[in-house]
């Protein structure tokens, strides 16, 4: 069996599925969904006729359903997640295609929790569809055949419970938040700060626990933290450069730095436990855009303009909510990250040459 597994390249590890799988599927998610998002709003806001217009519409009346062509990059996010998810399984590419069709029912079958099942059910499919993978002389119907039978299967087993754990969860830590938004800001905007500079997706944990709302902006906020936070923290040894990398693209290029040297992650981290209750409780920053959103921070600027985007809709925001979000999202994170750096340095807990990436 261990040999069988090894040819096939099916490896049971927290790396592979933890890390590998769900930063893929982050990335699904963002060139679907978040994308999508980014259209219609561009759309919306700029009166860009070509992106609010439909595009395609599927059906008949009563139940035609019309797309924008920010509305079909959405409406593919699950077929994208799964897709994904594969690639990072490396599966061949008969499996790789049919995860396509197993991202759009496990997606469509979870419901608003539909990302945490499509994690799970293309994960099980593409290692199914691995394991008789070229084991059949007819592999272009044996393959296709196993790796969707399982995942539609699977789908219509376990996706609507799967969904509906993932919103309870959600919802839990959403109700809370309005219970006790100092200390589940606090929670919530370090504990998912955490998780977007790990090697694991921040964006993913978002959108499948559906966080919206205020925990949504509490965990924009520890997210802008980290990224602000460590590019104002290490700007002496990265210049402008390292600033633009890490403050609109991911703090994760800490890491070795992190492994090597723990004790720098404490600035980006007091960045995020200022930042979240600040968020909550003094601006009551909320996420109404989507839930992926939330989780990654100035990443493309993708999290302010899922704040954005809930303002947009009602009017626009009001001078106290562009003030809180470029606070939260700038302001306090250079500022906090920088003061506490410098102490650190003063002190001899960060020496020179230690955040550089």
């Amino acid at each position: 069996m261990k040999a069988f597994l090894a040819r096939k390249n099916i490896v049971f590890s927290v790396r592979r599925y933890g890390i590998d799988a769900l930063g893929a599927m982050a990335q699904g998610l963002f060139c679907s969904l978040l994308v999508g998002t980014i259209l219609d709003t561009a759309g919306k806001q700029f009166g860009i006729s070509f992106l609010t217009e439909t595009v395609a519409t599927i059906g008949r009346e009563p139940n035609r359903i019309s797309y924008t062509v920010g509305g079909l990059a959405m409406a593919m996010s699950g077929p994208a997640m799964a897709a994904a998810i594969g690639w990072a399984l490396q599966a061949p590419p008969l499996v790789l295609f049919s995860l396509v069709t197993v991202g759009f029912a496990s997606n469509a079958l979870g419901g608003a929790g539909g990302p945490l099942a499509v994690l799970f059910v293309a994960i099980v499919a593409a290692e199914c569809g691995k394991a008789v993978s070229k084991e059949t002389r007819v592999d272009i119907l044996a393959t296709p055949l196993v790796t969707i039978g399982v995942g539609i299967g699977l789908s219509a087993l376990v996706a609507p419970a799967l969904g509906r754990a993932a919103m309870s969860v959600g919802s839990v830590v959403m109700w809370a938040t309005e219970q006790q938004p100092f200390l589940m800001g606090v929670v919530v905007s370090v504990v998912v700060g955490m998780a977007l500079t790990l090697p694991i997706s921040s964006a993913a944990i978002c959108a499948a626990l559906g966080l919206t709302g205020l925990a949504g902006g509490a965990a924009v906020a520890g997210c802008c933290a980290q990224m602000v936070g460590f590019a104002a923290a290490s700007a002496r040894e990265n210049g402008w450069g390292g600033v633009v990398s890490q403050g609109l693209g991911t703090s994760m290029l800490q890491m070795g730095n992190i492994v090597r040297n723990p004790r720098v992650w404490i600035p980006a981290l007091a960045a995020s436990a200022v930042g979240g209750p600040v968020a909550t409780c003094v601006f009551k920053l909320e996420m109404n855009g989507p839930p992926v959103a939330s989780g990654m921070g100035t990443c493309g600027l993708v999290g302010p303009i899922g704040v954005w985007t809930g303002w947009s809709a009602s009017g626009g925001g009001s001078a106290l909510d562009w003030a809180g979000l470029a606070a939260v999202g700038l302001v306090l994170p250079a500022v906090v990250a920088s003061l506490v750096a410098a102490g650190l340095r003063r002190i001899g807990w960060i020496k020179p040459g230690d955040m550089a990436i």
